[in-house]
């Protein structure tokens, strides 16, 4: 059957240590995209495994390789894909296997509508152990409750994006998580559609409890560019005022118990360590805000990118 669009896809898929499973999704999504203009940009994250042959191997013309300098992380892997991605639209999706290329199509067909700017899958019967499962539903009901977002599957890599969109995601740390509610930031219309999900084809899951921790500070991240990144007094100033106005209390207290009372205020350690756990607690956190913030300066204002591709290949010959 003939496609809907003449215009390029751009496939977008972060590598690392996929030598199983690069070569046979390769050929899922040629099956999946038969009579489509397309190109599949593998972002290798310096894997240590022989996925970087195995693409080469393949010899297709269609397969653009981007072999990262050092291991960067998967947000930075899937930014430098983005980047470099030529497509009118372009679909982001994991390499082991657990997304369906045969979803493509039709989530394209939402996206040629021209109703919405981004559909995203909701991952049906999700083949996945309970270590993926618990920090997946943290970060779905974490972005459910303090945006105005109902996401019900963060975690779904399997996203088509117009170009627009697309190109003006700015992927820092691990913001691939959210990479919806980014969109959704910028102003996208986003459309959700059931997708298959598997077992993974082979090779070893990266994931771990850890990133519980990982969600939890990337939302406080997400909440406060939302909500102050134009007006951050409107944060840091009422904190301020309300440790001026606690600090008062307590002097207060405590003049009236020394002067009232004749009571010694000076053994009381407890008030002393609570209040340094509270300032040490604020200091720390407004640095990470102030030290994120700079480096988005940093690599926006100098059009630096924080990756360097070591080397890009075509149909397994350096371009």
């Amino acid at each position: 059957m003939r496609p809907k669009t003449e215009a390029l896809l751009s496939i977008v898929v972060p590598l690392y240590n996929e030598e199983a499973n690069v070569a046979l999704l390769t050929e899922k999504i040629r099956e999946s995209l038969k009579g489509y203009q397309y190109q599949i940009v593998y972002v290798d994250d310096y894997s240590t495994d022989r996925t970087c042959k195995v693409i080469r191997d393949l010899q297709d013309s269609r397969v653009h390789l981007l072999a990262l300098k050092k291991n960067y992380g998967q947000s930075l892997a899937l930014a430098a894909g983005l980047d470099y991605a030529q497509g009118e639209y372009i679909i982001t999706m994991d390499g082991d296997l657990q997304n369906d290329p045969s979803d493509i199509p039709q989530m394209l067909d939402h996206a040629l509508s021209g109703e919405y700017d981004v559909v995203t899958g909701i991952r049906q019967k999700r083949k996945d152990s309970i270590v993926k499962k618990i920090p997946s539903k943290i970060a779905n009901f974490l972005v459910r409750r303090v945006t105005k977002l109902d996401i019900k599957d963060n975690g779904c890599a399997l996203k088509v994006f117009t170009k627009d969109i697309a190109k003006d995601l700015n992927l820092y740390g691990e913001m691939h998580r959210f990479i919806t509610l980014l969109a959704f930031l910028e102003g996208a219309r986003i459309k959700q559609v059931p997708v298959k999900h598997h077992a993974r084809h082979g090779g070893v899951s990266k994931y771990g409890l850890e990133r519980v921790f990982k969600v939890v500070a990337d939302m406080m991240l997400l909440l406060f560019i939302r909500k102050y990144f134009q007006r951050p007094i409107h944060l840091f100033g009422i904190l301020g005022v309300f440790l001026i106005l606690l600090g008062l209390l307590i002097n207060m207290y405590l003049l009236i118990v020394k002067l009232g009372f004749g009571e010694d205020i000076g053994s009381r350690p407890l008030l002393i360590f609570g209040m340094m756990f509270i300032l040490a607690g604020i200091q720390l956190f407004t640095i990470g805000i102030v030290m994120e913030l700079l480096i988005r300066t940093y690599y926006e204002s100098q059009s630096k990118r924080p990756y360097r591709i070591k080397n890009v290949s075509i149909g397994g010959k350096p371009a």
